[in-house]
């Protein structure tokens, strides 16, 4: 420790905050904060490697608070280390616009690496930073130059060690042999139901130690002493580490400490000056004493550290000219300068082949032209890449003790979409990874938080509709795409053909500001034939594929119904009804067009008619109630594709019905 001033001071000061900003808000967690208040002062006033005035700083530690509804904890760290988080920040807890919410939100606080709530997932986004620590590393230090060199931290209870994607992940890391990441578990045996021993009996150290983790069992959570040991005897480890800290929740509060009553509510009037009064605590709500201030302040430490750093990577940019560029675009989240030109070849290609193939392979195909300029790419798949195929003749497998660039996830969808979100928060890589839509459902909650973080994960999903055939209704997405258009800030691409497919790729790789799903088809799809401007406007998320003057219809679709519609539109055309034909491979996209362009593809006045292979609600939105779809609100069946497509009424002559009925509404 790098202060004479005694811990429990140290410590008391985050109880102090804690309770003092739930009291004010009355709302919150406040027994967290004070059961690992000694842990806190373990890690950050002895381990954490950050500077304050630069919580950006490329090379710093990371720390995760996994059981983020106890956020009092993280704040009061933040503000009492130097951070740019105010007391009148802390006054404001749980408030609207505030930078103090009620639970951790990246980009919202500064310090704050990733938001968190849903248990479980800030261990599975820690994961994912120690895995892009490893691999950044593994490729960009040389002798004498660690530039890529720190450790990720994660605050985890009960909650998130009973989540299923605990395990997924935590086994994972093992595995890998993640010696970067360590965990400490504050187990206090609470939660809001009560005394956990009648619902969560796992042997948790064996459990982790069966993954491959080095475990510190046994540690008192209230000693700054043994978990500052034990964080130590850590990073000696060749393991990941889980360091079990026994504590009492609600640490200090006389009359409540040790039960769920301290959990999640405030402790009242009466128990807070219990509590100042128990702990010879005199300073009045939000007020700390200038000694403890000092002795937590690490603005002047953090900003030695990176002034350290500056100068080995200052001598390695000399030596290494190339790297240090290339680690400082990554970092940054630039695209190579030839990206774009890549694309448009990529493009180009497809035009020329005219391949009638299953849009997964087109995908392959796109990943296959854009792989050898992104060397950020970091691809996966959920026990699926022969069937998603998201591997490219390049790509290396990673493995225990071998960098790669294909990660294997195992049977993990939510393991996999986390993982991959704490991979894009930590920076140097873009990741994707795949799995059925089907097995969307499983990692939706990553998903979520993708698109609430505005990540720069892409998800990928194949086998789409009824098309996958004869695997049944538990494995054909009926609802799936519909119910992924409904999350804010998450882009949807459903491609019907190679060039789609190479033009979504390019779309969710430039996309900064938010995560992007990638769906694709299992069926073979026929090429559809465009000018140079109709490809340009794949990007608008819709767009006129086929148009005849003075349209009686509009023909709107999406993936492998394109085919049908333009089917259609020929038997129409044969009858002497002319339609338009729009392709609206995102809706997403194409709702953030502007007024004008929106006009020019859906003409006003004419009747429209939607076809998907999926739930009909979703597009009422285009066609109105006084529109057709042509959908399935039924579950599947097993049987071959083109059977199927015909029992549920993806047929020309369905569709050819289908724009007669509207035409004499």
């Amino acid at each position: 420790m790098k202060t004479t001033l005694p811990t429990t001071l140290m410590a008391n000061a985050i109880r102090a905050l804690a309770m003092d900003a739930v009291q004010q808000a009355n709302s919150g967690h406040p027994g967290m904060p004070m059961g690992m208040a000694e842990i806190a002062v373990a890690l950050w006033a002895g381990h954490y490697k950050h500077n304050p005035s630069n919580p950006k700083w490329l090379n710093r530690d990371r720390f995760l608070l996994s059981n983020g509804h106890g956020s009092m904890l993280h704040y009061a760290l933040l503000h009492l280390s130097g951070y740019d988080l105010t007391m009148a920040d802390l006054k404001n807890f749980r408030q609207m616009h505030s930078k103090t919410p009620g639970h951790p939100e990246v980009d919202i606080t500064p310090g704050v690496e990733t938001t968190t709530g849903p248990l479980g997932q800030g261990i599975a986004n820690a994961v994912g930073m120690a895995l892009s620590e490893y691999l950044l590393a593994a490729e960009f230090n040389k002798p004498g130059f660690n530039v890529v060199d720190h450790y990720t931290y994660a605050f985890l209870g009960d909650g998130c060690l009973m989540e299923g994607i605990s395990h997924e992940v935590c086994a994972l890391a093992g595995t890998l042999g993640l010696n970067r990441l360590i965990a400490l578990y504050d187990d206090n045996g609470i939660s809001i139901d009560g005394k956990v021993e009648g619902w969560f009996t796992d042997d948790t150290p064996k459990r982790f130690e069966s993954y491959g983790w080095n475990v510190i069992a046994a540690v008192d959570g209230h000693s700054v002493a043994a978990v500052d040991a034990a964080i130590a005897e850590a990073k000696l480890s060749s393991k990941p580490t889980l360091i079990c800290c026994k504590t009492i929740i609600g640490k200090g509060s006389p009359n409540l400490q040790g039960g769920d009553k301290v959990h999640g509510a405030a402790l009242g009037d009466k128990e807070v000056a219990a509590v100042r009064e128990h702990l010879l605590w005199t300073s009045v709500p939000f007020e700390i004493p200038a000694e403890v201030y000092s002795a937590w302040d690490a603005k002047e430490q953090g900003a030695a550290m990176e002034a350290e750093w500056n100068t080995t990577f200052a001598a390695y940019r000399a030596q290494y000219p190339e790297l240090a560029a290339e680690f400082e675009r990554r970092m940054k989240g630039e695209l190579p300068a030839d990206f774009n030109a890549t694309l448009d070849a990529a493009i180009a290609a497809c035009v020329e082949k005219k391949e009638n193939i299953a849009t997964r392979k087109a995908s392959q195909n796109a990943i296959q032209a854009l792989a050898p300029t992104l060397p950020e790419f970091l691809g996966g798949s959920a026990d699926l890449t022969g069937s998603n195929l998201t591997n490219w003749k390049e790509c290396i497998a990673l493995r225990s003790g071998k960098p790669g660039n294909h990660i294997n996830y195992g049977v993990r969808e939510f393991g996999m979409s986390a993982i991959m979100n704490g991979i894009a928060l930590h920076g140097g890589y873009i990741p994707f990874g795949a799995t059925f839509l089907t097995f969307s459902d499983y990692s939706r909650n990553a998903l979520r938080m993708a698109a609430l973080m505005k990540l720069r994960s892409i998800f990928v999903f194949t086998h789409d509709s009824i098309g996958l055939g004869e695997d049944g209704p538990t494995h054909q997405s009926v609802e799936h795409v519909s119910s992924l258009r409904l999350i804010p800030n998450l882009d949807n691409w459903r491609p019907c053909d190679t060039v789609e497919s190479a033009a979504a790729w390019g779309a969710a790789v430039q996309r900064k500001d938010g995560p992007s799903t990638l769906i694709f088809s299992r069926q073979n799809l026929p090429f559809q034939e465009r000018t140079p401007a109709q490809i340009a406007d794949i990007a608008r998320g819709g767009y006129v594929l086929q148009d005849v003057a003075a349209p009686k219809a509009i023909l709107i679709a999406t993936g492998s119904e394109i085919e049908l519609a333009t089917k259609a539109a020929a038997a129409l055309a044969a009858e002497g009804i002319l339609v338009r034909v729009v392709s609206m491979p995102s809706t997403d996209v194409y709702d953030r067009q502007d007024a004008a362009y929106k006009a020019s593809v859906l003409t006003r006045g004419v009747p429209r008619v939607a076809i998907e292979a999926g739930v009909t609600d979703f597009w009422y939105k285009y066609v109105g109630l006084e529109g057709a779809v042509v959908g399935i609100d039924t579950f599947g069946e097993s049987a071959p594709a083109p059977v199927l497509f015909k029992h549920f009424g993806f047929t020309v002559e369905n569709v050819v019905a289908k724009v007669k009925s509207v035409l004499t509404n």
